[in-house]
């Protein structure tokens, strides 16, 4: 089928429409809408990824209009990968969020899910336009539906953070769109072929250095790199638990993605590591970011603050690679965009199932929950340690792409940053393994004497499956790294 890059972002607009209004009139139905519009778009997703391997890259031009009039999808490897890991974690969240949606949303269920789909959407959109002025709508759209979805979670602490995330991001939009103006002066076009073909012979023109640190400046705040994170950690804490979910493996990892897209197929790597030759100071930016996630990371005693400081310095990790102007360092970034998406996506599926049994997620909450949640916490386990690195999880096969590529460009100091980032986590997490595990469940927790035998009280099975299912997966994407790699991210390099 022709139509499948179109199907992908249309089908949960769609639903994103039925499901508001079934909100008004039968509530009930949105959940179903949702879902089934949550699947098409992943099975065409998949059908794309398959086609894009078999056949080339895919151009397809919105109701026929060919560019730069009309809107196109240009569907390469990357961006077919990265839909299908958008629209799959979007599904499988809808699954396991079912019974925390009721929980912390019951009188607006149908709303959530109506502005959950449009942020899918968005996402979507966002990772198959060819249009750098789509592309701005698009982040704008999955900005919008952020802030909402903030304002909803903590009723004391969500509107106050979604504020702080409002005035940071429409800054950040800002910048991104006076640079895409700055662009069209010079080039005349929004389409990214046609932009980048106009560009190789204004390499030299001060007009577009201006117009690409403004669009990486946009884009830098958008996915929250260090020192321009500071909304990040409070937006995914006190939004409701269904939204950080998928807000928190997805959000960043796209905006890499349009960072290392706006790189490749509009700069040109060329122009970026020859003729500006900012890498090694992108590179440090990056180090510090890695340092500093850990080490703000260390002062928490919330694990949802403490997972969110822990994706600042992942965000560090995948700058850093970038940026590495090798091929070794792009490919652990655009691994790492995969990888990091999972491992995040499990360890929250892990805290969901926590804070929808016990409401709070401080350390002090999570006295005796090996006992309580066995297996829960055997999927934070197993999603820890492949944040840590561990072999053979999927996050060792990354950083040792990321750590390759830092010694091939000299960048000794990333490397280390990388090695003391991942010491940093192992304190981290172990420390949570020793609360849970070794520490006693005080009394009055629900089950008398902490010397007592302490009640299983596993979360709902629906998320117990999906977490089973997605912390499966850390270990398989580990085991076939050297499949994707191959297959998808060196084929796209090339």
């Amino acid at each position: 089928m022709d139509n499948y890059p179109a199907i992908i972002v249309i089908t949960p607009l769609l639903a994103a429409l039925l499901a508001g209004i079934a909100a008004w009139t039968e509530e009930r139905l949105s959940y179903p809408i949702a879902l089934i519009g949550l699947a098409v778009s992943m099975f065409a997703a998949f059908k794309v990824l398959m086609q894009v391997i078999t056949s080339g890259t895919i151009n397809y031009r919105m109701a026929g209009w060919a560019p730069p009039m009309g809107i196109e999808y240009t569907i390469d490897l990357l961006n077919a990968m990265v839909l299908l890991i958008v629209a799959s974690i979007a599904f499988f969240n809808l699954i396991a969020s079912y019974k925390s949606v009721e929980q912390e949303t019951s009188d607006r269920a149908g709303s959530f899910y109506a502005i959950y789909l449009l942020f899918v959407t968005g996402l979507l959109g966002v990772t198959a336009t060819g249009d750098l002025f789509n592309l701005y709508v698009l982040i704008e759209i999955t900005s919008l539906t952020s802030y909402t979805m903030v304002a909803l979670g903590d009723r004391d602490r969500g509107p106050l953070a979604s504020l702080n995330y409002i005035f940071i991001g429409v800054i950040g939009a800002s910048f991104y769109l006076l640079g895409v103006g700055y662009l069209y002066l010079k080039t005349g076009s929004l389409n990214m072929v046609d932009v980048a073909n106009i560009l190789s012979g204004l390499h030299g023109s001060s007009t577009i250095l201006v117009a690409f640190i403004l669009c990486m400046l946009g884009i830098w705040i958008k996915m929250a790199l260090f020192p321009m994170h500071v909304w990040l950690p409070n937006a995914y804490s006190y939004s409701p638990v269904a939204f950080a979910r998928i807000v928190a493996p997805l959000m960043t990892k796209v905006m890499v993605y349009v960072m290392i897209r706006l790189m490749i197929t509009v700069f040109g790597l060329d122009y970026i590591f020859e003729t500006l030759n900012l890498s090694e100071a992108v590179v440090w930016l990056a180090t510090i970011a890695v340092l500093a996630g850990a080490v703000m990371a260390l002062a928490q005693k919330n694990l949802k603050k403490m997972l969110a400081y822990i994706i600042v310095c992942e965000i560090g990790y995948m700058v850093g690679g970038a940026w590495m102007g090798n091929q070794l360092g792009m490919t652990g970034a655009i691994l790492h965009i995969l990888n990091d998406a999972l491992m995040t996506f499990a360890l929250f599926l892990a805290v969901g199932s926590m804070v929808y049994k016990l409401k709070r997620v401080d350390f002090i909450d999570l006295k005796g929950l090996f006992g309580k949640m066995p297996w829960t916490m055997a999927g934070f386990v197993l999603a820890a340690f492949s944040i840590i690195g561990v072999p053979p999880t999927c996050g060792f096969f990354s950083k040792w792409y990321l750590i390759l590529g830092a010694f091939e460009a000299g960048a000794y100091h990333f490397a280390a940053a990388l090695v003391i980032s991942s010491l940093i986590c192992a304190v981290l997490f172990f420390k949570v393994f020793e609360i849970c595990f070794f520490e006693p469940m005080p009394e009055g927790h629900g089950h008398g004497d902490s010397s007592s035998h302490v009640t299983i009280e596993e979360a709902p099975l629906s998320m117990l499956i999906v977490s089973g299912l997605v912390s499966i997966s850390l270990i398989v994407a580990g085991l076939y790294s050297g499949t994707i790699v191959n297959t998808i991210i060196l084929p796209f390099l090339q």
